[in-house]
């Protein structure tokens, strides 16, 4: 294998395909980035054998060839190159690959290609679904934190993702919060699919979608265990996870007592303030909702006590219809859902100091975000 690339391609390429490279494994080659020829193009491949990512990068190819070297090492070498074209030489004997660029050489010992795992790739076989990358950045931006950390329930350390006429639906949830976020596609979807993606890979694809002008593609893979999101010039491929979803739709109330309209900047300002009281006191936040008079806007009061360190009362005006009243929030879920609204202005809606509180940006239909309520003392 001998090519040449130019290092700024070489080096993003590698940094695309680093998030996949197993941190710690007894298989060696697993913390090894393959190298090979395909089409005229360098490939680039990583996976830990639960996400797999493939990046492509235009270069010159004089021979063709396939190696892995440590993916590490490699980015290191990369990064500190000068921005010019570097060439990749294959010692077929040693399996290391020479590293040439201005007048800097490095040799850095590798792995046969046949040793590394193979990664599904899309080669001919029709899109489930095809939508902007832009788009579909932004609706896992909106869902993703909201997964269980942990994989005490495997389902909700995932993020469902449900294809169904034209909509592509993402919810996920950790017992205590529910982040949902409809998407409408730009044509309908032949029959209802429906999968659970680990979130760790969800937000990777998000990453990577996001650095993508064109559409993403979705599709199955033929066993169905796993699935595959098709940019331009990077795949990743993804295990599911085996399991049902909490029946989601169940758990977003249909109706309120209370709807108030408020300033998502001021609300998170004044919420960050109280966190600093909060963090010292179980996380609690008390939100108290009082109805404005015919002449003047109603008034959301948010107050934060911990004993040993002291309190906080913020106030905001706002637009309140209904009969107001008290909940009490983690302050920690309240401040990621309001990051995650990128609309001026968002709507909270209530109905009892026991039910949740329902946010929803206005002015984007589609996403809906639920915290569960803390217990008033």
């Amino acid at each position: 294998m001998k090519l040449t690339v130019l290092q700024e391609n070489l080096k993003r390429g590698l940094a695309t395909v680093s998030h996949a490279v197993a941190g710690k494994s007894t298989l060696p080659v697993l913390s090894n980035v393959l190298l090979a020829t395909d089409g005229g193009r360098l490939k680039l491949a990583a996976t830990n054998l639960e996400v797999g990512i493939t990046h492509w990068v235009g270069a010159q190819v004089i021979e063709e060839g396939a190696v892995t070297v440590p993916a590490k090492l490699l980015s290191d070498v990369v990064s500190g190159l000068p921005n010019d074209r570097v060439t990749l030489t294959l010692d077929p004997r040693t399996q290391s690959i020479k590293v040439e660029c201005a007048r800097f050489t490095s040799n850095i010992k590798g792995i046969e290609a046949e040793e590394f795992p193979t990664i599904p790739t899309i080669t001919d076989r029709d899109m489930a679904v095809n939508l902007p990358g832009g788009v579909l950045r932004e609706a896992i931006d909106q869902v993703v934190f909201a997964a269980a950390s942990d994989d005490t329930r495997p389902v909700l350390a995932g993020v469902l993702v449900r294809l169904r006429d034209n909509r592509l639906i993402l919810a996920a949830a950790d017992g205590f919060r529910l982040a949902t976020r409809t998407v409408t596609l730009p044509e309908p979807y032949g029959g209802p699919m429906e999968f659970i993606v680990p979130a760790r890979a969800l937000g990777e694809l998000g990453r990577i979608a996001g650095e993508s002008d064109g559409n993403v593609g979705i599709v199955m893979t033929p066993g169905g265990g796993q699935v595959l999101f098709h940019t331009e010039n990077t795949e990743l491929v993804s295990r599911l996870i085996d399991g049902k979803f909490p029946d989601f739709e169940r758990i977003i109330p249909q109706q309120h007592a209370t709807r108030s309209i408020l300033e998502t900047a001021e609300l998170a300002k004044a919420v960050k303030l109280a966190s600093y009281f909060a963090n010292a006191s179980q996380n609690i936040v008390r939100l108290t909702i009082e109805p404005g008079g015919e002449l003047g806007p109603g008034r959301l009061v948010i107050s934060a006590n911990a004993s040993e360190v002291g309190d906080n009362t913020g106030e905001l005006d706002g637009m309140i219809h209904g009969e107001g009243g008290q909940i009490a929030l983690n302050v920690k879920y309240l401040a990621e859902a309001l990051a995650a609204m990128k609309t001026a202005q968002v709507a909270l809606e209530t109905q009892s100091a026991q039910s949740p509180g329902v946010f929803k940006p206005v002015g984007q239909d589609g996403y809906v975000h639920i915290i569960m309520p803390m217990s008033l003392r």
